[in-house]
């Protein structure tokens, strides 16, 4: 089975002469990653071997083992970099990674299965959840609020949604 990976930076280019990388962070602590040290590309093959990192405004500036020249950090701007999610920390009681919602069932009100997650999105406001429909119809957008996903049960697999427009009240 191939292990679940979870989006954690982004190169962002090179850094001076040398070789050094600017890498956006997607993590609470930028300097997290340097305690992976292995960051994957998306389909899993080796990506960057972080060496040694500083912070800088958008995240670590680093060394890697796979980069010496500036050109070639250049060259790997864009890439985004993951770590398997069995080597995240758990996440204490009540929360959970948006990454765990994908795959788990999203149930109506009275608790029927309407469809399921099948991603998480976040396009400048806030985080999205797509839902794709139990019945095969095409999928639509939740906002991710604790009005439209009142309650999350990871442990379960499941989340409850109110569709905006029962949050408003018209049932059409």
């Amino acid at each position: 089975m191939t292990p679940r990976l979870i989006l954690v930076a982004q190169v962002g280019g090179a850094f001076g002469v040398r070789g050094d990388v600017k890498i956006t962070a997607y993590t609470a602590d930028a300097k997290t990653l340097l305690k992976f040290k292995t960051l994957t590309r998306e389909d899993g093959s080796p990506g960057l071997t972080l060496l040694s990192g500083r912070p800088s405004k958008a995240g670590l500036v680093v060394k890697t083992k796979e980069i010496s020249t500036p050109e070639q950090a250049d060259a790997m701007r864009g890439l985004k970099l993951f770590v398997p999610r069995e080597v995240l920390p758990p996440a204490d009681e009540d929360e959970f990674y948006l990454a765990d919602l994908i795959g788990i069932q999203a149930r109506n009100p009275e608790g029927a299965v309407i469809g399921k997650v099948i991603s998480v999105q976040n396009f400048g406001a806030d985080d999205l959840l797509e839902i794709k429909p139990a019945d095969g119809s095409p999928s639509w957008w939740l906002p991710f609020t604790r009005e439209a996903a009142p309650e999350v049960n990871i442990a379960e697999r499941w989340l409850s949604v109110v569709r905006p427009a029962e949050i408003e009240g018209d049932k059409d």
